[in-house]
C-alpha cells in the first residue's frame, strides 16, 4: 500500500518549487506526501489573503488521494491577517475534509514551544512588511523577536533561486546572543540544506518553515521515527 503509514496531504502555493522537493528529501520510510497547488504567484498582500478562497476546492481534492492529515504549507499565508488566521485556515480544511490539519506558522509556534524557545532571530526572503508581520505574530504567541533581516523579495521565482551559502550567511548574521533559536521562514526557500551545519557552527536550534510543517504534520499522523540531517527538530520525532 502507497503511504503505509500515513499519507500527508499538503496545500502548496502555486508558484511554489522547494517545498516538494525539500519534504521528499526529509519525510521517513512508509509515509508519503501528496500535494494540491492554491494559487499565488507573489508576494503582495492582495494575493496572500486570497489563498485562503482556493482552500477548500485544495482539501477536497486532496481528500480524492486519502490523506489522513492536511497541511497548509505557507508561512506568510498562513499569518498574514494577524493572530487567529492559522486557525481559521485549519478549521475550513477540517469543514471539507473532517481530518486533521495544520498550518506552517501553527507549526513554527507548536516547535517554540516543544523547545521552550522564547526568542528568536528571524531570517526571511520576505519585504519589510511581512516581516513585521511575522513578527506581531509571534511575539503575540510569545516568541519574541531579537533580530529580524529579509531580502525583499516578492516573487516565487527569485526566492526560489536563493541558494543555501546565501542563506547560511544571512542566518549567521541575524544570530544574536539572546536568541535561543534562529527561525529561516518560506516554504519556498531553501533553509532546509542549511540546517544541519547551522546548527553545529552556532550552537543552537534552527528552524525552518518546511521542517516544521513536516514535524507538526507526522505528529498529527502518529508517526514517531526520528529523521538525520536536518536538525534537532526532525531528530526527535
Amino acid at each position: 500500500m502507497i503511504g503505509w503509514r500515513a499519507r500527508l496531504g499538503i496545500l502548496v502555493p502555486s508558484a511554489n518549487i522547494v517545498m516538494e522537493p525539500d519534504i521528499y528529501r526529509m519525510i521517513p520510510e512508509g509515509v508519503t506526501a501528496h500535494f494540491a497547488r492554491v494559487w499565488i504567484t507573489e508576494d503582495t498582500p492582495e494575493e496572500l489573503e486570497k489563498m485562503i478562497d482556493y482552500v477548500p476546492r485544495a482539501s477536497i481534492e486532496l481528500s480524492h488521494a486519502l490523506v489522513d492529515v492536511y497541511g497548509f504549507g505557507c508561512t506568510s499565508g498562513s499569518l498574514v491577517n494577524g493572530l487567529g488566521y492559522d486557525q481559521q485556515i485549519i478549521e475550513t480544511i477540517k469543514k471539507e475534509t473532517g481530518k486533521p490539519a495544520t498550518t506552517t506558522a501553527t507549526a513554527c509556534i507548536q516547535a517554540f514551544t516543544e523547545y521552550g524557545i522564547k526568542k528568536i532571530s528571524l531570517a526571511t526572503p520576505y519585504e519589510n512588511w511581512i516581516n513585521e508581520k511575522e513578527k506581531v505574530f509571534f511575539e503575540g504567541n510569545g516568541v519574541q523577536v531579537a533580530a529580524m533581516d529579509g531580502l525583499g523579495l516578492p516573487e516565487a521565482e527569485a526566492i526560489a533561486s536563493v541558494d543555501p551559502g546565501r542563506i547560511y550567511r544571512m542566518a549567521k548574521a541575524v544570530d544574536r546572543p539572546e536568541a535561543d533559536a534562529i527561525f529561516i521562514s518560506c516554504t519556498d526557500f531553501r533553509g532546509a540544506e542549511t540546517i544541519r551545519i547551522l546548527e553545529q557552527d552556532l550552537g543552537k536550534p534552527v528552524f525552518t518553515s518546511n521542517q516544521v510543517t513536516l514535524w507538526a504534520m507526522l505528529r498529527l499522523a502518529g508517526v514517531k521515527s526520528p529523521i538525520s540531517g536536518y536538525g534537532r527538530l526532525l531528530e526527535s520525532v
